[in-house]
């Protein structure tokens, strides 16, 4: 498979999975959007120019959708106040985090288990900052916002948001190794014949 053809695979399985679960974040099956913008700078670094826009049109369509079926109007929605704008920044953390992966070099090894694990970590820590951070000081939705009430919030939904973004993350390394390795027993049956 040529590398444009698993990249043109990578995105439609991402913007798959993240209309698949951003329909509502508090379903049974958790909203993917974490882990698909990090898992995008992982594999699509090279196409950041374009596909970060696409799946971040996607993520406000999927919402637009959700929103505007309740009979609500969506600028009206009290997620989409001036923070809900905040979430193209603190998506584009998860995606840095992910093109700094990929940066380093991805080998089935304990160093990448390392650093994938610290790079997720760091960038869902970033974008927990912003996305909570903006809709907490921002929006209407909070009446007297304090710093001591700011930082309860955000310790109180950061552990949540990372389980969910770190067992996305999780299975995708799995099938990454899983294909890397039938990759290699194909290629290896190749060169024995």
């Amino acid at each position: 498979m040529t590398p444009t053809a698993q990249r043109t695979l990578i995105l439609t399985l991402l913007a798959a999975l993240m209309a698949a679960t951003r329909i509502n974040h508090f379903a049974p099956v958790p909203d993917a959007s974490w882990a698909v913008f990090f898992l995008g700078g992982v594999y699509l670094s090279a196409w950041t120019r374009w596909a970060f826009p696409l799946l971040m049109a996607l993520a406000v369509a999927v919402d637009y959708a959700v929103i505007s079926s309740t009979g609500t109007n969506f600028w009206q929605h009290y997620c989409v106040s001036p923070a809900y704008w905040c979430l193209v920044p603190a998506y584009f953390s998860m995606w840095a985090g992910g093109m700094w992966l990929r940066s380093r070099g991805i080998a089935l090894n304990l160093r990448t288990l390392g650093l994938a694990g610290a790079s997720l970590v760091t960038a869902a820590a970033v974008c927990q900052l912003i996305a909570q951070g903006s809709f907490y000081w921002v929006s209407a939705s909070v009446a007297s916002p304090t710093l001591a009430g700011w930082w309860q919030n955000y310790i109180d939904w950061l552990p949540g948001y990372l389980t969910t973004a770190s067992a996305y993350v999780a299975v995708a390394a799995v099938v990454h190794v899983a294909a890397t390795s039938l990759a290699r027993g194909g290629a290896d049956a190749v060169a024995t014949r």
